[in-house]
């Protein structure tokens, strides 16, 4: 049974803070203002955000990952502004994912393996 069933929409957003907050850019309304494809928004995600945020949305996707399919189903819908499993015809070659689960792994693979990440410290980019 799912264990976020009973909550509303708004619990989830607070559940889930920092993938509410991708939800409302990279992956909102307009994701393709963040690349040509969904695998580039999801390449540049961490980009846009410093290290502290990185490690929670880290850790806000294990949690995330070890709910059932249908819970998966119930934040996805409440935190993206899109479908990343939905086949769209614009913009053309944009992309998609078989699962929402497999959409989420991609993008913590992704928050995971970012260099700042990896280091466990910022590192300064003008150098």
């Amino acid at each position: 049974m799912s264990k976020l069933l009973n909550l509303t929409k708004y619990d989830i957003l607070d559940l889930f803070p920092r993938l509410s907050n991708l939800g409302a850019s990279s992956f909102g309304e307009d994701p393709e203002l963040f690349g040509d494809t969904l695998f580039e928004v999801i390449e540049d995600a961490p980009r846009m955000h410093r290290l502290p945020f990185k490690q929670r949305t880290v850790n806000e996707l294990r949690t995330l990952l070890a709910y059932s399919d249908m819970d998966l189903d119930r934040v996805s819908w409440a935190v993206l502004g899109m479908d990343p499993t939905a086949d769209i015809e614009e913009p053309p070659n944009w992309g998609s994912f078989p699962s929402l689960r497999a959409f989420w792994s991609a993008v913590l693979h992704t928050f995971e393996n970012d260099p700042e990440v990896r280091a466990g410290r910022e590192i300064d980019r003008d150098v």
